[in-house]
């Protein structure tokens, strides 16, 4: 654990300074606290006041960072969060991790990007270092940022210092963290990159420089790309062995045992998450600007948003056979967040899910430890109903007509699940784990795909 006499000792070698975050979510808050790890004194800065009162307070609210190290912080007055965002000109280093969601029609949207520049711009001053840790297309920091700081009449590098250096956060991953995850960053300039890669050099383990913050901003877009295509992959796998009734998870096992050339994708209802859903159509978006059609991406895009769809049918399908219409039925779903034991419910597949069965005329229930509520809101919508989490016990269990299991959260007893279900969709391949040889489930869990981690 680091002590006030090393932070000191930092100090007076003259690497650290203010560190300014822009935004606290789930990327921001965490890098907030390893920079005051490090040795920064951190300024973290958010618009809600009412995120800002609560980290003050010692609330996190984001599910990796614990309580003990933001009062820590807080204690020793390394971190502070604030909603005034004139003290961004008492920092030396600022990053903005602000959202970049997709609308309506998929393109990006980066109002809170430019809105987080313009505030920099704002306060911007000689010698600072400005580096965007949001998701974008590749050209973003030179073609959107730099022109909306250099508006202050200050310039980059001659003034002050530009970078993008990607996230690489995945929630819920206690192994690979902010510190130990390697760090990809380039600049605008070689200046820009050294200047960067001295900032962060305290706080990450690892920093992998690039030729330029466009080929960083690429790298995370294809790092998600990847993982969207493989996903989307084995999805279709999974439609495939349904067809021809095989073990989609047995195939998938055994093409693993392959020590070379194959990497191992599971499947699941669909594609969820805070980037792999959104990302690789900026990429997508940039290409069409250069009049290119990325196939492969809007193909496997396609592949993944069908999965919601498949898992009612399956769903549908089972009920059928015990002579059951889907109108009127009264459906369990066990796990409503986008990947196993974390809230976040951002473009989780069981969202999908729960509105194609309630069109269909399906009584809805959901079970999630992690999730006690959706409210229209997470459906993008302004009105409608909400759902509240239930207990899960038999009797849950034995009054509905059909349990599915979305999200394979570890504090369930599965089990018990598939003792007492009369009709059990499996999506995630628990069922095969329970089971022996002798001791199949009574219904053979319908085998679908794909949410991986963000």
């Amino acid at each position: 654990m680091e002590t006030a006499t090393t932070k000191e000792a930092s100090r007076e070698e003259g690497r650290l300074g203010t560190f300014g975050v822009l935004g606290l979510g789930y990327v921001g808050l965490p890098l907030a606290l390893e920079a005051a790890r490090a040795g920064y004194d951190v300024i973290g800065f958010d618009v809600s006041t009412d995120v800002v009162s609560r980290l003050n307070a010692g609330a996190s609210h984001v599910q990796d960072v614990r309580p003990a190290a933001l009062r820590s912080a807080l204690d020793d007055g390394t971190f502070v969060a604030t909603t005034e965002l004139d003290r961004l000109g008492e920092c030396d280093v600022v990053s903005i991790c602000v959202p970049t969601p997709l609308n309506k029609i998929k393109d990006p949207d980066l109002s809170f990007v430019m809105a987080a520049g313009e505030a920099v711009a704002s306060h911007l001053r000689p010698g600072q270092i400005v580096v965007l840790e949001s998701t974008t297309y590749p050209g973003t920091t030179e073609e959107v940022l730099q022109p909306l700081l250099e508006k202050s009449g200050l310039q980059a590098p001659r003034d002050f210092h530009l970078c993008f250096s990607p996230e690489r956060v995945d929630p819920g991953n206690t192994q690979w963290t902010t510190r130990n995850t390697p760090k990809v960053l380039g600049g605008v300039s070689d200046a820009c990159t050294q200047a960067g890669l001295a900032a962060y050099r305290p706080i990450f383990d690892t920093l992998v420089p690039v030729a330029s913050a466009r080929t960083a901003e690429l790298v995370k877009v294809y790092e998600n790309t990847f993982r969207m295509v493989n996903i989307a992959l084995v999805n279709e796998l999974a439609q495939v062995c349904d067809r021809l009734d095989i073990d989609v998870w047995e195939v998938v096992e055994a093409a693993a045992t392959k020590p070379f050339g194959f990497m191992k994708f599971t499947p699941g209802p669909g594609l969820g998450g805070h980037c792999i859903p959104l990302d690789p159509h900026y990429l997508s978006w940039k290409m069409r600007t250069l009049e290119f059609r990325t196939r492969l991406i809007e193909l496997a895009s396609e592949i993944n948003a069908e999965m919601p769809r498949f898992v009612l049918r399956k769903i549908a399908d089972a009920l059928n056979e015990k002579g059951k219409p889907l109108r009127g039925s009264r459906v369990l779903l066990l796990g409503v967040s986008y990947k196993r034991d974390i809230d976040d419910v951002r473009e989780s597949p069981a969202l999908e899910l729960i509105r194609l069965l309630a069109d269909k005329g399906a009584e809805v229930s959901f079970h999630d430890r992690f999730v006690p509520s959706l409210v229209p809101a997470d459906f993008g919508s302004e009105a409608g109903p909400t759902y509240r989490s239930v207990e899960l016990d038999a009797d849950t269990v034995e009054e509905v007509d059909a349990v599915a299991i979305v999200t394979d959260h570890s504090d369930v007893d599965y089990a018990m699940v598939a003792r007492c279900a009369d009709i059990l969709v499996d999506t995630r391949g628990v069922l095969r784990k329970l089971a022996t040889p002798s001791e199949q489930p009574r219904d053979e869990p319908a085998a679908v795909g794909g949410v991986d981690a963000g």
